[in-house]
């Protein structure tokens, strides 16, 4: 199997990583498509799906590139020995809240077109839950809302991408120090034999 010319420059924590982020966001578009395929049986699968991406290709591919980045960092981080988030999953438990929230709003978007039909269901259980008036804004401002959702998604991500770029650099400013001392070490008994 040919291996790309970029791909041989990458150490295997890298390559890996990275296949688990493009996994992992592959895998989120294709439960995006089949979510809205399952919630519009009345309409065919082929017309669902390009609604789905005539109307939400920023919420689909951008909820695509922040769980894949998310994976990326989790598991590099991971690899490296980095403890990005040292209270245990607060960011990516954070991040994948509001990928799922930013994908949820967004699918009220496409019910006009008569896409998701199953969430007419849900936005009928709606009024007895929040009350008539929070129904009618998740509804009304359902775009707004996935964006913000998105816009969430992608900040942790650039906020995990910072911390994962900080501790590694505090990961190689300790490698070096070590380093430092063991050198000193060995010269000071080579001078001084009795030392060692």
């Amino acid at each position: 199997m040919m291996i790309p010319a970029v791909m041989r420059g990458i150490s295997h924590n890298s390559k890996r990583a990275l296949l688990k982020g493009i996994l992992l966001g592959s895998i989120s578009i294709i439960a995006y498509i089949i979510i809205v395929i399952v919630t519009t049986p009345e309409l065919p699968a082929s017309f669902v799906i390009k609604a789905a991406f005539s109307i939400n290709p920023l919420i689909i591919y951008g909820t695509a590139v922040g769980v894949g980045v998310n994976a990326f960092i989790s598991s590099y981080s991971k690899g490296i020995g980095c403890r990005i988030d040292k209270k245990g999953k607060g960011i990516f438990g954070v991040s994948s809240c509001s990928t799922a929230l930013s994908a949820f709003f967004s699918f009220f978007s496409l019910v006009p077109l008569g896409c998701c039909g199953s969430w007419l269901l849900v936005l009928s259980y709606l009024p007895t839950i929040f009350g008539t008036a929070l129904s009618v804004s998740l509804i009304q401002y359902s775009k707004p809302l996935s964006y913000t959702g998105l816009v969430i998604v992608l900040s942790f991500a650039g906020i995990s991408a910072f911390k994962l770029h900080s501790e590694s650099k505090n990961q190689q400013r300790q490698q070096q120090k070590g380093i430092g001392e063991q050198n000193i070490d060995k010269k000071t008994k080579k001078e001084n034999p009795a030392l060692g």
